[in-house]
């Protein structure tokens, strides 16, 4: 006889996504992709490798660029977490949003968010960055479609509207 499977453990989590308090109940195992997906039904996160190693599920924990795949929604427990959505305000994009659309950053979007959240983390931390910490600040995101020249072009043309 198989021992009937068992639930997986719940614990209620607390955390402030986009701005927000919130609490829910979250598997003890629950990627943070999952949770702001599937629980927070926020769908601009996407999964692409699964392994940390693509960057398009990247958003802002405590302000820093993070992996949601490969990050335990439980670590976030009572930590702010940011993700695409929360960078327009009252349905206006921000401006490095604004300069990813104006300059091509994005071709097929599917990297884009998590192109957009890491460079957020950048131009938070160093508001006037140079081409070289652009490029580092990116390293972790990939793009199948543009060559990265367009993305660089709108970071570089959010740190000029950012002037």
């Amino acid at each position: 006889m198989h021992a009937p499977a068992s639930e997986p453990k719940k614990r209620l989590l607390r955390l402030r996504l986009n701005g927000r308090w919130r609490e829910d109940a979250v598997g003890e195992t629950q990627l943070l992709v999952d949770y702001l997906r599937e629980v927070a039904h926020l769908t601009g996160t996407k999964t692409g490798c699964d392994g940390g190693e693509c960057g398009a599920c990247t958003v802002l924990v405590d302000g820093e660029a993070v992996p949601s795949c490969i990050t335990l929604v439980a670590r976030c427990e009572g930590r702010s977490v940011e993700t695409i959505e929360a960078l327009a305000t009252q349905g206006r994009l921000s401006a490095l949003q604004r300069a990813f659309h104006e300059k091509l950053g994005a071709q097929c979007g599917f990297c884009t968010p998590g192109m957009i959240m890491a460079a957020e983390a950048l131009l938070r931390d160093n508001p006037a960055p140079t081409e070289d910490e652009i490029r580092t600040a990116l390293a972790g995101n990939l793009c199948r479609c543009t060559g990265y020249v367009k993305i660089i072009e709108a970071v570089r043309t959010a740190v000029e509207a950012g002037s």
